[in-house]
Parts: structure tokens; C-alpha cells; sequence
């Protein structure tokens, strides 16, 4: 069964894990890191969700494993979700945040990069249902019809609003 760190108000490691499904005891925090990739034309590679994990559109991301630093938990779920070796020199973490309502610490990432043959990557059949590439306003046009994950889509705005001044 896969571990998660547990972290304290301050995002210190406490030392503590807890297996995966297990509830955050009140007072400890998780990491959660997502990734947005963007091609050069200017669209973003976003996964339908199996109907197990809600079957909403998504961006890829999820949980380090205990010992995993945020770096290498994000590459790791982009290999174990959609089969896909990123470049960790190329990413740029653009957002951290935090809820206290949730009790997690939010990492998220932006890379550039085309990718020739999005059909053949390996996805996560428990995951993953299918790969496609999107535009902005088809993103947004997805999360009105509720068909886009929510705490994906308010880390996609952010990530639009940073794109816009950098």
C-alpha cells in the first residue's frame, strides 16, 4: 500500500505517513502536485479521468509517495498516469499553495512541450481513460458544463493569470 508524508501547518515533514485512502488527522497536512503541459500551440494536455476517479477532465497530478519531494512526486505521476518521461529542468513550478479546509499543500507545475503521438502513450487504465489536447476556452467551456474536475480548474486559472505576466 502506497505512503504519503505528513507535513505540519508550516509544510515541515513530521516524520509521520499515512497510507493512501487513509483520512489527514486534523492538524498534518498532504502534498498534492499537478502539472499542466503546453504545446506550442498553445494547447494543454488534459486526461479524462476514469469513472472511478469521477471521470471528469483533468490535468495530470496526484500524491508524492513518502519520500518523494514534490519534483519527483510530479514526475512520477506523469509516468505512472500517462506514460510520459518529462524533463525536470524544463519544469517550472509556478503556484504553491495551501487549504486549510482540504489539509493540503498544493505544488503546481507548467511545462512546455510538444509530444508527436499522444495516442500512443501508456495510460493508467485505473486512472486514465483517455489523453487529449485542449484550448483554453474548450477548457473553460468543459468546467461550465461540470465536466472539469474543480480544484484542477481553479489551479488552471491561476496558471493563466501567470502565464499572462510572464
Amino acid at each position: 500500500m502506497e505512503k504519503r508524508d505528513l507535513y505540519d501547518s508550516k509544510r515541515n515533514l513530521t516524520g509521520e505517513t499515512i497510507l493512501k485512502g487513509e483520512k489527514t488527522p486534523e492538524g498534518r497536512y498532504i502534498l498534492v502536485v499537478l502539472v499542466f503541459i503546453q504545446n506550442s500551440e498553445g494547447k494543454f494536455l488534459i486526461q479524462k479521468r476514469s469513472e472511478i476517479k469521477n471521470g471528469k477532465y483533468a490535468t495530470t497530478g496526484g500524491h508524492p509517495k513518502s519520500g518523494e519531494s514534490s519534483l519527483q512526486g510530479i514526475l512520477t505521476e506523469v509516468e505512472e498516469e500517462i506514460g510520459l518521461k518529462l524533463d525536470s529542468d524544463k519544469l517550472q513550478l509556478y503556484y504553491s499553495g495551501k487549504s486549510k479546509k482540504e489539509r493540503v499543500f498544493w505544488d503546481d507545475y507548467y511545462i512546455k512541450m510538444d509530444i508527436k503521438e499522444i495516442k500512443k502513450l501508456k495510460l493508467q487504465e485505473e486512472e486514465v481513460e483517455t489523453v487529449e489536447w485542449f484550448s483554453e476556452s474548450e477548457i473553460i467551456e468543459l468546467m461550465k458544463q461540470d465536466k472539469f474536475f474543480k480544484n484542477h480548474y481553479e489551479e488552471f486559472e491561476i496558471l493563466m493569470g501567470w502565464l499572462k505576466t510572464n
